[in-house]
C-alpha cells in the first residue's frame, strides 16, 4: 500500500537549539499517528513543519495527492500548497481562537472553507454548514451566532467541522483538548474518535496526554529533545515501553 504521507529525514533548527531532528516515518491511509513528549520536545515544531507553517532546514514531506501521486509538499508552489491546506489538509489548533474567524458567524466559519475551493451557491453553502455544526453537536439555531458567544469546548468542535467540511483526507491536531476542562474533554474525544472512523482520517496528533493517544491514535512516536526515541503501536509503545524517557512518562501518568 502507498503511504499517504511520506516523511523522510526532516530537521529544524533554531539557531544552536534542535526542534526537530532526523524524523522519518510513513503514515498510511485511515490511520492515526500519536506524537507524545514533554514540553520542549520538538513535537510541535514537527506537527508545524509537516503542515508547511514553518520552514524545514532539511528533509522531504511527500503526500499521495489525487492528481499527480507522490508529491514533496516542500518543493510545492505557494499556491499549490494553500490549495492542498484548503481541501486534503487541514490543522486544528489548541486554541480554537487561532484556527476561526472570531468576527464572523458560526455558519459563516464552516463556508468560508466551502467558498474558498469554489462553491458559490449560497443555499449549499448555508445547508453545508448547518449539517455539519449538527454533527459536532451545535444547535441550528447557532449557526447565526459568533464564536466569541461559545464555550471552549463549542468553539473547538466549531473549529473541527470547519476543517472536515470540504473532505481532507490528512489532519494535523495541535492538542486538540488541550485547555479544556476534563468532562468537555471527554466529550470531545469521542466526537473525534467517531470522525476519524466515520470518514476514514488519517491524522497526526500531537498531545502531551498519554490517554488521549491510547483513544486515537494507531501508532505513537515519543519525541523528547527533538529526537524520536520510540515509536510503535500505540499500545505496545503504551504497555511495554523500552526507552527509559518513555518509560518515565507512562510510570508518571500511572502515578498521577
Amino acid at each position: 500500500m502507498t503511504p499517504l504521507l511520506s516523511v523522510r529525514d526532516v530537521r529544524k533548527t533554531y539557531g544552536n537549539r534542535i526542534g526537530c531532528t532526523n524524523v522519518n516515518f510513513d503514515l498510511y491511509p485511515g490511520e492515526v499517528m500519536g506524537i507524545v513528549g514533554e514540553s520542549g520536545s520538538g513535537k510541535s515544531t514537527l506537527l508545524n513543519c509537516l503542515a508547511g507553517h514553518q520552514a524545514l532546514d532539511q528533509g522531504e514531506v511527500h503526500f499521495d495527492t489525487r492528481v499527480d501521486g507522490m508529491r514533496d509538499t516542500i518543493k510545492m508552489s505557494e499556491p499549490e500548497r494553500r490549495m492542498l491546506l484548503r481541501t486534503d489538509w487541514a490543522f486544528v489548533h489548541q486554541n480554537a481562537r487561532d484556527g476561526l474567524r472570531m468576527s464572523v458567524s458560526a455558519g459563516g466559519n464552516v463556508g468560508e472553507r466551502l467558498m474558498a475551493v469554489g462553491d458559490r451557491h449560497y443555499g449549499n453553502i448555508r445547508d453545508k454548514a448547518i449539517d455539519w455544526l449538527d454533527r459536532v453537536e451545535i444547535a441550528e439555531d447557532r449557526v447565526d451566532d459568533r464564536p466569541s458567544d461559545f464555550s471552549g469546548g463549542m468553539q473547538q468542535r466549531l473549529q473541527i467541522a470547519r476543517n472536515l467540511v470540504t473532505g481532507p483526507r490528512l489532519v494535523f491536531m495541535d492538542e486538540p483538548t488541550g485547555g479544556l476542562d476534563v468532562s468537555v474533554q471527554a466529550r470531545l474525544l469521542d466526537l473525534l474518535r467517531g470522525l476519524v472512523r466515520e470518514m476514514e482520517l488519517s491524522a497526526i496528533i500531537v498531545t502531551h496526554d498519554l490517554a488521549v493517544v491510547r483513544l486515537l491514535a494507531d501508532r505513537l512516536m515519543v519525541m523528547k529533545s527533538g529526537h524520536v526515541v520510540e515509536s510503535g503501536l500505540t499500545d505496545q509503545v503504551l504497555d511495554d515501553p523500552q526507552h527509559p524517557y518513555t518509560q518515565l512518562l507512562v510510570s508518571s501518568v500511572l502515578q498521577a
